[in-house]
């Protein structure tokens, strides 16, 4: 599980390849990403927004950005977390992906923004 901390904030992440939804011979390749997001600061935070940078290995580069995570903008009070899953599909079978969310310090409005560490979307086969 790669992680990194901004600010009292620690961003852990676990990837997963799926055979099942992917289609090598149409160059689709579909990616699982699990967060978790523990809040080790003093103060109870608010994740507003998201910004995801993606590329895959054929040269292709994607950008997302917007409010919250899975539909949600959670409070994450001090000393305890906020888990979901996500995915995303590569026209090929290797990738990356890193980004940040910007977050607000609910006891004063302060935002900040935490860094999510680069991941590798890779097939198993890749590691033979």
């Amino acid at each position: 599980m790669l992680s990194s901390i901004t600010e009292g904030v620690l961003v852990a992440v676990e990837t997963e390849y799926h055979p099942e939804y992917s289609n090598p011979i149409n160059n689709h390749y579909v990616f699982t990403y699990r967060i978790r997001i523990e809040n080790q600061s003093d103060y109870a935070l608010r994740l507003l927004r998201r910004h995801w940078y993606i590329y895959d290995s054929i040269g292709n580069h994607y950008e997302v950005e917007g409010e919250g995570v899975v539909g949600q903008q959670p409070l994450i009070l001090p000393n305890a977390h906020h888990t979901y899953v996500s995915g995303c599909h590569l026209k090929s079978d290797i990738g990356k992906m890193y980004g940040k969310y910007l977050m607000e310090r609910e006891v004063d409005g302060v935002l900040f923004w935490v860094q999510i560490p680069e991941f590798a979307l890779i097939t198993p086969i890749r590691f033979n």
